[in-house]
């Protein structure tokens, strides 16, 4: 991502030290090390194999199938969403109400740029949609800012029942279960329980920086100047937004690029 930005005018990558590297070992040493570290790499595995399974096993909660959402032909239920698939994933996307772009919700960005290909859920008889907070027309515009080809809907008009007895405003990952025309809730995470729809992060635990934000247990030098969300790169007099930061989500700088517009409000 630093690299993406910095091809585009953005930041350039944390400064390099001399010392922010392993110790160099021979090909022997490298691969015992390694080995015992697979021990507790698989060992993670299996422990997450028997959440799934207990996740399996949760009960379920009816949800009312009727509930409206607003989607690209106007108001829809939310069992039209399922698009007549058993199952239905959805994230629900957080809204600033009012701000531009750049302001939207950073997290919600990374998040949802990581979901591309959905013929492996569909596959398994499975539909992923955004549900998003705010309202749909300015919302999709969004969406088609950043080139997002999800099913996208607004769920603002039901969040107090689809959110009932949690924070609405947080973006949540909720998933649902249809039987006839009756829907069921069968599991919701938020927060860090939104990784699961990331790729990026997975991949960056493998390398030996690993995502070099500050909060890491990482040797002493390692780089840990990133941030998930935002850069200053082609704009360093970007104002400061409410919680201090500068710069935009990282992903809309390539849109900017490509010519792409981020007004969300402008009259059609």
């Amino acid at each position: 991502m630093a690299a993406e930005s910095a091809g585009l005018g953005g930041s350039a990558p944390p400064a390099r030290h001399a010392d922010s590297r392993p110790a160099a070992v021979d090909r022997a040493a490298f691969q015992a090390a390694l080995d015992k570290l697979r021990v507790r790499e698989k060992a993670h595995t299996r422990e997450g194999d028997a959440i799934a399974a207990a996740r399996r096993r949760l009960p379920m909660v009816k949800v009312d199938a009727g509930l409206q959402l607003v989607g690209p032909a106007g108001p829809v239920s939310l069992l039209d969403a399922f698009e007549g698939r058993r199952q239905l994933i959805a994230y629900y996307f957080m809204w600033h109400a009012g701000q531009p772009a750049a302001e939207q919700c950073e997290g919600c960005t990374w998040c949802t740029s990581q979901v591309a290909e959905l013929c492996y859920l569909h596959s398994r008889d499975i539909t992923f949609a955004v549900l998003c907070q705010g309202p749909y027309e300015q919302s999709v515009r969004y969406r088609t800012f950043m080139g997002w080809q999800l099913p996208w809907y607004s769920a603002q008009a039901s969040l107090d029942a689809l959110l009932v007895g949690r924070q609405a405003g947080l973006f949540h990952l909720v998933c649902y279960l249809r039987d006839g025309d009756r829907v069921f809730e069968t599991y919701w995470t938020t927060r860090r329980g939104s990784e699961a729809m990331d790729y990026g992060y997975a991949l960056m635990d493998l390398t030996v920086y690993g995502r070099q934000e500050s909060w890491e247990d990482s040797p002493a030098g390692w780089p840990q100047q990133c941030s998930y969300t935002r850069t200053d790169g082609g704009a360093p007099a970007w104002p400061p937004l409410a919680d201090g930061s500068h710069g935009r989500p990282i992903a809309q700088w390539s849109r900017l690029a490509a010519g792409s517009s981020d007004d969300l409000y402008a009259p059609r």
